[in-house]
């Protein structure tokens, strides 16, 4: 499982758990962010994709894989399905980017995945205000979650300087998108899109109230968009889910069920990436150590 953009993939710690229980389970994070060596952002798609490849033949990851990804972390999956497709068995996407999403949205949201930075969308001058507001926010919304996961999390992901680098992260999308397009049709696995259709709590106390519209417009229009691409391929399913927001689709798969079971703990493992080689421990879902 990759984590999305801007988060590390702790943020995926009860779904982790919960897949442990009958599977293998690994979780990583992009260089750059969470618990991975710091690099600078953005970078290529295939960089992305060939670290992955190196850390799961590094750890020795028995394959093929079910990769899950969310959002950004589901074009990155996609990209490696394409790229390696012989070690990939199947695709869960939970709300993810596409490089089609940009012909489906309103013209004001997709102009400004074409052609946004950073620098424009996310001012210097508003960005410590941001972060705080984020951190509160999503501090909020893993209220459930142990203090041990928690609050490591908090202090890892919304530092001064791994907010800036997650506002980094995605300002190559242009280029992403022609990654993905150039490197061929999707293999023919079995592929889920999750589409998260519900309120956004989290996105609904970030964003101002006149944005609310624009956001139900580019959710209607991204359901469209995943049935379309469902349609066209032949082993895909669009799971439409009326009770999680895009920022939580992941937070909310049976937190009140995510107590460690020690007969799963061998099958979990968390992946950290140095900038020259993979590396990955045991992960206990009760205590991280960082």
């Amino acid at each position: 499982m990759g984590n999305t953009r801007g988060y590390g993939s702790r943020y995926n710690w009860n779904v982790h758990n919960l897949v442990a229980e009958f599977t293998t389970s690994v979780l990583y994070d992009r260089l750059g962010l969470g618990w991975s060596d710091v690099v600078d952002l953005p970078r290529s798609g295939t960089q992305v994709t060939d670290d992955l490849h190196e850390l799961l033949h590094v750890a020795a990851v028995p394959g093929p894989c079910v990769l899950v990804g969310h959002s950004l972390g589901g074009l990155y999956a996609r990209l490696y399905a394409k790229r390696f497709p012989g070690e990939v068995a199947g695709l869960v996407l939970l709300d993810p980017t596409h490089e089609d999403i940009v012909d489906y949205l309103p013209e004001k949201t997709s102009r400004r995945l074409r052609h946004g930075n950073a620098d424009e969308l996310f001012p210097s001058e508003q960005r410590e205000a941001m972060r705080t507001a984020h951190r509160t926010a999503v501090g909020r919304a893993l209220a459930d979650w142990p203090a041990e996961i928690r609050e490591p999390l908090l202090d890892k992901g919304f530092s001064s300087d791994a907010y800036r680098r997650s506002l980094r992260e995605p300002t190559n999308l242009p280029h992403l998108f022609a990654e993905v397009r150039d490197a061929g049709p999707d293999p023919d696995v079995p592929l889920i899109f999750l589409s998260a259709m519900g309120p956004d709590a989290l996105a609904a106390e970030l964003a101002p109230p006149e944005a609310r519209e624009s956001a139900a417009e580019s959710h209607r229009a991204k359901h469209r968009l995943y049935t379309d691409l469902a349609a066209a391929l032949p082993r895909a399913e669009v799971r439409r889910l009326d009770d999680a927001g895009h920022s939580a689709i992941a937070w909310r798969i049976m937190l009140s069920d995510c107590t460690p079971r020690p007969s799963s703990e061998k099958a979990m493992t968390f992946c950290a990436m140095p900038a020259r080689s993979a590396s990955c421990s045991p992960f206990s879902p009760t205590v991280i150590a960082p």
